[in-house]
Order: structure tokens, then sequence, then C-alpha cells
């Protein structure tokens, strides 16, 4: 069987990080995605699809969205049944986040001259491109050293 969802939207609402009684970290959000495709002369409809990650994932929703911000989620959808406080049987439906991803761009995550989120600690930043291109030539047979056959590949 099979269940797995994949949405792009916009988060509603600045999410905000629980903490289970056992210390699991969990933060429950809402993607407004809007519908592909419209009637006739009608305007775009937007779902408003509930969302929870749980343990790492949830840290890093808490730490680096906001509302507002375009983001892409992979997960499950789940379906919970529960008794709310008026004894009325309730159904719940929600996307199990495990992935989730940037989708807007680097500008919009932070103003200017403040760090990217998007920037990884372990990994230096690109080079500057050079001012002028870089020009390439043809290779001549001279260029290149012939390998002995008889070695194993590296891979």
């Amino acid at each position: 069987m099979l269940n797995r969802v994949i949405l792009m939207g916009r988060i509603t609402a600045d999410p905000e990080l629980k903490q289970t009684p056992n210390g699991i970290s969990v933060v429950s959000f809402s993607l407004a995605v809007e519908r592909s495709y419209t009637s006739k002369g009608a305007e775009r409809v937007t779902d408003f699809i509930n969302c929870v990650a749980w343990r790492q994932t949830a840290e890093f929703i808490s730490r680096y969205f906001s509302k507002g911000r375009m983001m892409a989620v992979e997960g499950s959808i789940q379906v919970r049944n529960y008794v709310d406080k008026s004894d009325n049987k309730r159904q719940a439906v929600e996307v199990v986040v495990d992935n989730a991803f940037f989708a807007d761009s680097k500008n919009a995550a932070a103003p200017s001259g403040a760090p990217s989120p998007m920037a990884s600690p372990y990994q230096p930043a690109p080079a500057a491109m050079p001012a002028a291109p870089v020009a390439y030539s043809n290779g001549a047979a001279e260029d290149f050293q012939e390998l002995d056959d008889e070695d194993d590949l590296p891979f």
C-alpha cells in the first residue's frame, strides 16, 4: 500500500514548537495550497491543509520557517478519531511531515544583510564568479595521459 503526499504552499502562521510529556518535539501548522486548476472565469481556490511534524523535523521547521514562507513538505496522510469536550465524535485529517524543504528564494528568507538560514555551517560559502568568462580551448592528444588498463577502478 502507498500513502505519500507532497505539498507546496505558504505557512499560515508562525510555527510554535511544543514538547510532549516525554520531551519529544512536535509542531503543528497549516499550509495554504492553491489548487492547480480553476473553473472558467472563477478565482483560484486555496486549501488550508493541517500538518504535524515530530522530533528533528519539528525543530527544523520551528527554527527556519515563519508565516508567509513558501514551504514544500513530504509525508503521509493520517486520520485520527477523537471525542471533543462536548462528547461529539470528531475526525482529524493531517499530513505527518517526514521532510520539509525551502521553496522560496533566499531573499525572501531574511532581510538584506542578515545571514540566510539556508547557509550551511558545514560548507564554505561559494566562491564569487570570475569577472570575465574563462575561455577554454579544445584539447590536443598530447594533453592527455594514457592509463594502465591493469589497475582497478577507483570505485
